[in-house]
Order: C-alpha cells, then structure tokens, then sequence
C-alpha cells in the first residue's frame, strides 16, 4: 500500500495542540514519506476522540495540550526514532515496549551510558490518574516535562549537555535536517519550527492517547450500578478478590488484621486504578543496584495491565523490579517492615505496626485472580500505537 504524507497549502488549519496557531499553507507540495513511515496521513488513526468509559474521571491532561490525532503522529513517530539518543540507537520505545503495556521485561533499562537507576514505569494509561507529577520519585510535574528529561539524561539518551554529551540543540539541529521532521511539525503544529516544548506536547499527547479499557473487568463494570457490587461476569474468586481489593481492613492494636479487605484500593484507587496522589513509600526501600535506600518513592503506574490476562507479567514490579510474581507482591504487603523507613506511607503502619494482613491462600488468589482482570487486549497489538517506521 503506498502512503501518502499530504501538506495541503490553501486551507487554513487549526489545532488545540499546543500555544501555537496554525497558519494557511499552500496546496502545491506532495511529500511522499512511505519508504520511511507506515503512516496514512489521509487516514489518520484515533486519537483524540477515543471511548473513555464513563465511570473513568480522573484525567491528567494539561491545559493546552489535548490530544489531536496529528499531534499524537508526530508524537508516535517521535516516540519509536532512535534518533532522539545521542548515539542513534535508543528510543524512548526502546524501554517502553507496546507487548509489555509499554513497560520493560528487565530489572533496568539499558541506555546511551549505563542503565537506568530504577525499572521503567509502565505508561498504559498515563493519563487517567490524579497524580500530575512523573517519574517514580515525583521529579517531574507533568507528562510534558517528564517527556524530554531521559533525552536530557546522560545515561538514558544522551543529550545531558555536560561532560562532553550534545546538548538538546543538537538534538534539534538533527531533527531540523531530515526531510520529514520539519513537515510533521507543520503537520501538527502549523509551522517547521522545532522546539523542545513542541517536542514535548507531541509525545504527552501520543503517550496520553495509550488507553486501555477493554478488559474483563471493564465489562463487569459497565453492567455493574458501582464498583462494590458483584460483577456478574466474574467468578466467585474474582468477585472476591475484589471485595479483598476494595475494602480497607480492620487492625487490632498491634497492626494485625481481624476482619474486613485488604485496603489495596486506598492508594490504588478504583476505576482508573491509579496512585493515590498522597501516597508515601510502599514499604519497598532497596535500589534497582542494590546498593543503598530509596525511601523517596511514591509514584506508581495504574495497576490497569500490569499482567495479562492469562496471568503473564508485563516486566517486573515496583521501582527496583523486585519480581515477576505477583505472590512475591502479596507477600510484600502481607507483613510490613518498619525498619530502616521514615517516609512509610501511614496507611501500611496502623497504630504505629507495619501492617501484618494475615492473608490465607484463597485470599491470595482471589486477589491475583481480581488484577487479572484489569488486563485488556488492544493495548498490546493496536497498529495506531506501534512502531510507525518501515522495517
């Protein structure tokens, strides 16, 4: 199939993408990108009005930045291009990957110089969540700001600007010297001109647009008056994870469960399944390295598609990529340790006790069986979010 990337001057564009109006071009230029890009640029996928449920409200989009489906192009064509490491060879897909719910399947990533300090944070919807800020440790205030800081990171992607690296305007002069960045820029901006905050609006718009809401639980949901209710789609030991999942329990005075759930909906809250914006540490105080604290973590992804549906996991869990078993996280929770923490969120300490769950086999599976749930199937083929260049 031959693809077309058409610019059509004589009609005036507008978009929402950005601060930046679009302006007329003229209609006499045919750009023909398809021995690069697998994209049809008269047929664009959907991006921008995408089905949300409507049970899902929270929505971290910033104002100024909504979707389009030409922002969201050049976002994903930005997102899969090597070129935005120093040396050529890592993308932001690179660690980030669409068949692990754009996660990775190991410990740490590899980058330009090094691995990264911490397991990269799946982005599947990135974007339906309370929590402004990015990164594990919160560093960033927006997905915006959060998009161009690996490119920044000398060991990540290589265009930190200190100890002999390129700095970001390089990154710009390489950009501005292909034949296709320039138009995609005009594409969804209105003019060629390459910045680091257009570079940023694309990638949030394209990372905001990963959505998954296709998943058992979702069906369950919209037959469902709440999330508290049976699920008639659910079998008993789903529909009793569940229950474990959303109700918070009942400690005695020394931090031991007696009755009610298991409380994982206080951080982890239903439906978006997102970090509660208040949250400390979990509990989880080693480093990726193994060397050393970090007490400073509390961010987490949506638990949306943190396994598939037949169970398998999408990379390893927590910041250090502590396992790929969701036993091994049952574990973690069922007895806290306080030791050697000062940042323990209050919610994992009851009456001053790391919180000691108590939790039965049944209950165990019960809740493993609930989060295999929350996995969709789109998410993990969809061609509008995959690798846009010809191989």
């Amino acid at each position: 199939m031959r693809i077309l990337f058409l610019v059509l001057l004589s009609i005036a564009l507008f978009s929402c993408s950005g601060n930046d109006d679009f302006v007329a071009v003229s209609d006499n230029e045919l750009l023909d990108f398809s021995n690069l890009l697998t994209i049809n640029f008269e047929n664009l996928p959907n991006y921008s009005n995408q089905n949300i449920p409507n049970y899902i409200t929270k929505d971290n989009t910033t104002t100024g930045n909504i979707i389009t489906n030409e922002g969201a192009t050049l976002g994903r064509v930005l997102f899969y291009d090597k070129q935005l490491s120093s040396t050529n060879t890592i993308a932001c897909a690179s660690c980030h990957k669409q068949e692990v719910a754009f996660g990775d399947d190991v410990q740490v990533s590899l980058g330009v110089n090094g691995v990264t300090g911490r397991h990269s944070m799946r982005l599947v919807n990135s974007r339906f969540s309370n929590e402004n800020r990015f990164f594990w440790d919160e560093r960033a205030s927006t997905l915006e700001e959060q998009t161009t800081m690996p490119i920044q990171d000398h060991i990540e992607m290589g265009f930190s600007g200190e100890d002999g690296d390129l700095n970001f305007d390089d990154l710009i002069s390489r950009l501005e010297s292909t034949a296709h960045y320039p138009a995609l820029f005009n594409f969804a901006f209105g003019s060629e001109i390459i910045t680091e905050t257009r570079i940023q609006n694309a990638l949030a718009q394209f990372i905001r647009s990963i959505q998954s809401f296709d998943s058992k639980y979702d069906q369950g949901r919209a037959m469902a008056n709440n999330d508290v209710q049976p699920f008639d789609n659910f079998t008993p030991e789903e529909n009793l994870g569940k229950q474990l999942f959303l109700q918070p329990p009942v400690f005695n005075n020394q931090g031991i469960r007696t009755n009610g759930g298991i409380g994982c909906a206080g951080c982890h809250q239903a439906p978006e399944f997102s970090i509660d914006p208040n949250s400390l540490n979990n509990g989880v105080i080693g480093s990726a390295d193994g060397l050393g604290s970090d007490l400073i973590v509390t961010r987490s992804p949506s638990l949306r598609d943190v396994v598939k549906a037949d169970g398998t996991a999408n990379g390893q869990f927590m910041h250090i990529g502590v396992s790929s078993n969701l036993i091994t996280v049952m574990n973690h929770y069922n007895a806290i340790s306080l030791a050697g923490n000062n940042n323990l969120d209050p919610r994992l300490r009851p009456n001053g006790f790391g919180q000691q769950l108590n939790l039965t086999q049944d209950e165990r599976d019960a809740v493993i069986a609930f989060i295999q749930t929350l996995a969709g199937n789109d998410i993990y083929t969809n061609e509008k979010w995959s690798n846009p260049f010809v191989e």
